[in-house]
């Protein structure tokens, strides 16, 4: 591992060649927030495949394409005199400590000079009376942290205005709906039985069963969704990520899949010219061969 003056300078490093490539590179000089934008996704989801296979050395390599990314908005914003590479790192820097009210930041420097550092070690806004400094037990777990999280970013006065406010619109329906069960959870809107949520789940599909039979697609699409986020609901509620969770069902149909359209290849037979028993017989093989149930 490196010394923290190595991070430094290797940091310092790629801040000079990316600006070195925003002046001599035309495809970087273009470069605008809005042309891009679908890049920074692309590389999101390139990393994220990284993360799924556990692949350390994608994982290094995908985290610097979305290192240089944020290095070049930056370099955009601060073309605009909006902001640089330094204040997205002091922003997040004063974010973190003002969250995290546990620890004491006595010692400490902030960017912020709205904020201060109270004689708790707390990171409170200047304004706020030494009155209203309350000392509380240092969390020893996740959960605990977990739950009073979203109070303290409601804190903020530049953050966001309401709980759902921070759930971003273009994320997948599926991680969208977690982490609105996750956030009304952090502020005590959940099941007090966890048990409880199958009565939900079971509610739910006996409405969706109710409509397909009826026959009306437009309130049967309403009534899978909700069925969908009630079992979203409870995979949270037992500590599953729903999203893992059906990505490992999704790469295991497909190795499954691969396998049956390999051996149509080997026979000489076309997919399609297989019988659903063929089909399903091999299936069954790929499922023998990998150990799965």
């Amino acid at each position: 591992m490196h010394t923290k003056e190595e991070k430094l300078k290797a940091f310092s490093r790629l801040l000079d060649i990316q600006e070195r490539l925003r002046k001599e590179c035309p495809w970087d000089r273009k470069q605008t927030y809005e042309s891009l934008r679908p890049h920074t996704v692309e590389e999101v989801f390139e990393l994220t495949d990284a993360l799924i296979k556990n692949d350390s050395k994608n994982i290094c390599k995908e985290l610097g394409d979305v290192m240089e990314h944020i290095v070049l908005y930056s370099l955009i914003g601060s073309e605009t005199g909006d902001f640089d590479i330094a204040d997205v790192c002091n922003m997040q820097s004063d974010k973190l400590m003002f969250r995290h009210d546990f620890i004491d930041w006595q010692g400490w420097e902030l960017s912020n000079h709205e904020m201060r550092i109270n004689s708790a070690g707390q990171v409170v806004y200047k304004d706020e009376s030494a009155t209203s400094i309350q000392y509380s037990q240092a969390p020893e777990t996740s959960a605990q942290v977990e739950s009073t999280w979203e109070q303290q970013k409601q804190k903020e006065r530049d953050g966001n205005k309401t709980v759902l406010s921070g759930v971003p619109l273009s994320l997948p329906s599926l991680i969208k709906a977690f982490r609105i069960q996750e956030k009304a959870r952090n502020v005590g809107f959940d099941w007090e039985n966890r048990d409880d949520v199958w009565n939900k789940v079971r509610e739910e599909l006996s409405e969706l069963e109710t409509e397909l039979k009826k026959g009306d697609k437009e309130t049967s699409t309403r009534e899978l969704g909700d069925f969908i986020f009630s079992i979203i609901n409870a995979a949270r509620l037992y500590d599953l990520n729903p999203d893992n969770a059906l990505e490992f069902t999704n790469q295991k149909f497909i190795q499954r899949f691969n396998y049956i359209e390999k051996k149509a290849y080997e026979s000489g037979c076309e997919l399609k010219s297989l019988t659903l028993e063929e089909m399903d017989k091999l299936w069954n093989e790929a499922k023998k061969i990998n150990n799965e149930n």
